[in-house]
């Protein structure tokens, strides 16, 4: 039976891998980026242009993705940029809070309905779990002294608990951190630094396909507890408060209903 599976950031590194893997193998796959179509030559592969740190635009692109795929067996959500210097959104948001949290929540939020209708449905969230990030309550926008890291690592804890919040029965959500995989991190970065990263991604960075064999694996069989936390292939016992995800939904979910922010 021919699945159907949306990947974000589906254009380039990671999710461009997967989506090829996948289409492959039989699957339709609806690879969603902001670049250039780079699927031209790949059967079973549908590209999409979507800026993901758009509000607007993750509204619409989940209306249109819900109303063209009724069944959704997969949703991978990869779109992700490290942002040297912060960047704030047309609609008033830290590119990297927009980018790894609000379009994760909305994606996930939005397909609900069809992957509630597949058979084994799944969603994969590619971040950063483990890492030991934390959630700035008193300036979420990073307004005050915006590091990368700091953003980064934001974002991955709320990856965990945004799974933690969503996590159904039927629904497996599995977070999934890829750890260093080489997928071109040394653009955004300015010389020397940008050839220091690229030196280190030479050396010590997982290669792409490699990373890719234990995320296809969770998509083909996804686990029977409703939330999983895997660091490169291995599972971790990983506790997340749920008090504290449900305090971090209802914050995204207003968020996300509401441009610019306050």
């Amino acid at each position: 039976m021919t699945r159907t599976i949306v990947i974000t950031g589906g254009t380039h590194g990671i999710g461009r891998a997967l989506a090829r893997h996948h289409a492959e193998r039989g699957d339709q796959v609806v690879a969603v980026g902001s670049g250039s179509r780079p699927h031209e030559d790949a059967p079973n592969i549908r590209f999409v242009r979507s800026d993901l740190s758009s509000l607007r635009q993750t509204h619409d692109l989940v209306a249109r993705l819900a109303a063209e795929h009724p069944v959704i067996d997969a949703l991978i959500l990869g779109a992700f940029r490290f942002n040297p210097v912060r960047v704030e959104t047309e609609e008033g948001f830290e590119h990297t809070f927009a980018l790894y949290v609000l379009n994760r929540h909305l994606m996930a939020e939005g397909l609900r309905g069809p992957l509630q209708r597949a058979a084994a449905p799944v969603i994969v969230n590619l971040c950063g779990a483990g890492r030991g990030g934390r959630i700035h309550w008193d300036d979420l926008q990073l307004k005050n002294g915006y590091r990368p890291l700091t953003a980064t690592l934001q974002g991955a804890r709320a990856a965990e608990l945004l799974g933690a919040a969503y996590a159904s029965e039927h629904v497996r959500y599995v977070l999934y951190n890829p750890v260093f995989v080489a997928t071109g991190l040394h653009e955004p970065f300015r010389q020397p630094l940008r050839g220091l990263v690229r030196a280190a991604s030479a050396l010590f960075a997982q290669p792409v396909a490699r990373a890719i064999p234990p995320i296809a694996a969770l998509v083909d069989r996804p686990p029977a507890e409703p939330l999983t936390t895997w660091r490169r292939g291995r599972r971790l016992d990983h506790a997340v408060d749920a008090h504290e995800a449900r305090r971090f939904a209802e914050t995204v979910r207003a968020l996300s209903e509401r441009r610019p922010p306050g």
